[in-house]
């Protein structure tokens, strides 16, 4: 996930500042997005498509229409619009190969595998986990190995949980892997999609990383990347701590190229590689505060 980038145009909607910080702090509030004043022309450009659709004349009443109960759905279109979802398979390759070489076979000899995909947008990132666990791990369809894969925009859940891509997206799988785990959709576009034995490694669901979680681990490995970047250092540093409490001994936690772990999590986690953590045995994780 990331912030979309600006869009230039014609101011058809007047938007104050005080219009700006009002939808800053409920970004901040409902989803842990950190909007500085320099954002405010993205902002504009992004949501006016929303007051078109609502078919509203003004940010003040799109605020207002975003504070009535009944309109989760409009809240969701909000972080839609804030935030687009770059991604790709096998996306920065280095954890990848740390998951084919130094967490793989460790799990072969594990009864109980968890994999959680956090911010997992149209579903690249969870496949290539997949992919990469049935190629070291042949059997993993047929043992107890789970990846969860979760993303607070249900438009890309959708998209994700379909998998199926453009055929453009096929360059970024190394070829023995697309040929062994994924094959064409019967229509003339060359468009591509994953074979069942990806699928049902994978659960699919919608969660606001900012909320609690209905689930209590523990993980071998987590990944969150480009995802913690957009929220400011106090929403960042309890994210990484909640992430440690998650993992199991020795488990992995993969972030994002421009992301550091910083603050209590650093009592339980240690580098393990290029933006790669890895949770140290015994350790407990603090409370972040």
């Amino acid at each position: 996930m990331s912030i979309a980038p600006a869009e230039l145009g014609p101011r058809e909607f007047n938007f104050t500042d005080d219009d700006f910080r009002a939808l800053a702090r409920l970004a901040r509030a409902e989803f842990g997005l950190s909007l500085s004043e320099s954002k405010k022309p993205l902002v504009y450009s992004r949501l006016a498509r929303r007051l078109r659709a609502r078919n509203i004349a003004r940010f003040q009443d799109y605020m207002n229409l975003l504070g009535k109960s009944d309109e989760a759905e409009e809240r969701l279109e909000l972080i839609s619009a804030l935030t687009t979802n770059v991604t790709s398979f096998f996306r920065e390759k280095h954890h990848f190969e740390t998951l084919r070489s130094q967490l793989a076979p460790a799990l072969g000899k594990q009864s109980r595998v968890r994999i959680w995909s956090a911010g997992c947008s149209s579903g690249q990132e969870p496949f290539s986990i997949a992919m990469t666990l049935l190629d070291v791990l042949p059997d993993s369809a047929r043992t107890d190995v789970r990846i969860l894969a979760t993303d607070i925009d249900p438009a890309v859940v959708r998209r994700a949980r379909a998998g199926q891509y453009p055929r453009e997206e096929a360059d970024s799988i190394p070829p023995d892997l697309r040929k062994s785990w994924t094959k064409p959709v019967a229509d003339p576009s060359g468009a591509f999609e994953m074979i069942d034995q990806t699928r049902k490694l994978i659960s699919f669901a919608e969660l606001n990383l900012i909320e609690p979680w209905p689930f209590h681990g523990p993980f071998d490995a987590i990944f969150c990347r480009n995802v913690a970047i957009y929220f400011d250092q106090e929403t960042q540093q309890t994210l990484w701590n909640r992430f440690a409490e998650m993992l199991r001994d020795d488990g992995f936690l993969f972030i994002g190229h421009s992301e550091r772990v910083t603050g209590p999590a650093l009592q339980a986690l240690t580098t393990a590689g290029v933006t790669t953590y890895r949770k140290k045995p015994g350790a407990s994780s603090a409370t972040a505060t």
